[in-house]
């Protein structure tokens, strides 16, 4: 039976297996609401959607880290001879690439500026790849691999951003931007289960494409 633990979101740290959140799902950016929290992307985007509290696995990842004990500071001790310094060991400077693997590519909020345009695009680049569906012209495929890079490219910078977005459709966009929202979830989840940059697009192109039947459907049928 697995172990739960109710804690703050600004207390979720990387290695920490994430149960669920305290409230309703459309307070936060995700797709899926229990993962192992090891992207630091995802764990500033937790951070900053608009819940406070939620759920962790202790038996599946890391527990709240004990409060940290602090002891006397020690009387300084005599400076070390030059002999004493050249023999002793070397201490090991952090890896660089460990220092960076804690930097996410991009903030959530940075990444939403450049979303909040890219949804702009991709909705125009949807309704006219529909409307040549309608006329009965072929899908422009290339044109539609175009959009799926810089989908994709958002996505991998920071998952939570265009997906936040791409949910908010009025009814009369939804058929288009549910079309952009599925191609980055698409490419989301095509990221966690390890596929490579190819794989991800394709995955991608996919969603965008999942709905395109619907354009020989009459419009008073929808």
């Amino acid at each position: 039976m697995s172990k739960l633990k109710k804690i703050k979101l600004q207390d979720l740290r990387l290695g920490m297996y994430l149960h669920g959140f305290d409230g309703p799902w459309m307070k936060h950016p995700f797709w899926r609401s229990r993962f192992l929290v090891s992207d630091p992307a995802e764990l500033l985007a937790a951070q900053q959607s608009d819940l406070l509290e939620c759920w962790i696995d202790i038996d599946q990842g890391d527990d709240v880290a004990p409060p940290v004990v602090v002891l006397p500071t020690p009387q300084r001790a005599a400076p070390a001879t030059a002999s004493a310094v050249a023999s002793a060991p070397a201490v090991a400077a952090p890896a660089p690439a460990a220092a960076a693997a804690l930097v996410p590519a991009s903030s959530f909020q940075d990444e939403l500026q450049r979303a909040s345009q890219l949804c702009k695009a991709a909705r125009s680049a949807t309704i006219s790849m529909f409307k040549e569906a309608r006329l009965g012209n072929a899908v422009d495929v290339q044109q539609s691999l175009s959009l799926v890079a810089d989908i994709s490219d958002s996505v991998m910078r920071n998952p939570g951003a265009l997906i936040s977005l791409a949910r908010l459709k009025t009814s009369d966009d939804y058929t288009y931007m549910h079309s952009v929202a599925v191609c980055a979830l698409m490419v989301a989840l095509a990221k966690q289960l390890g596929h490579d940059q190819a794989a991800c697009r394709e995955a991608g192109l996919a969603g965008l494409l999942h709905d395109i039947g619907k354009a020989l459907i009459p419009l008073e049928v929808l």
